[in-house]
């Protein structure tokens, strides 16, 4: 995205903010802190959730925006596939239960005399 931008036809909210390729470094940021997180500890990882969540929501915001204003019918095709496919399965995963996460083997004890 931040190389060859897709069209902004429906982010109008966001490029009256910024230039389009900054919004791009919005989804960098939120992928590496969505990485680093993914190697914490379950329960400890909801930060890596959070910065999952802002950018797929920020676009659909965007898109829904655009819609509400006639700048882009079809913004809302792409705004319910943002909130479904992306928000919505965030979501999910942030609510999958510690015990249904394997636990990590241990490392077991030389035996011996």
């Amino acid at each position: 995205m931040m190389v060859d931008p897709p069209q902004s036809a429906g982010l109008g909210l966001l490029t009256r903010i910024a230039p389009l390729h900054c919004w791009a470094m919005l989804w960098v940021v939120a992928g590496i802190i969505t990485t680093l997180s993914a190697f914490l500890q379950v329960g400890r990882d909801r930060f890596g959730f959070i910065a999952a969540l802002v950018p797929p929501a920020v676009w659909a915001i965007s898109y829904l925006a655009a819609v509400i204003s006639g700048d882009y019918s079809r913004g809302a095709w792409v705004a319910v596939w943002y909130l479904t496919s992306h928000v919505g399965v965030i979501m999910w995963a942030a609510t999958v239960p510690e015990h249904s996460v394997p636990k990590a083997p241990r490392a077991r004890r030389a035996e011996g005399g």
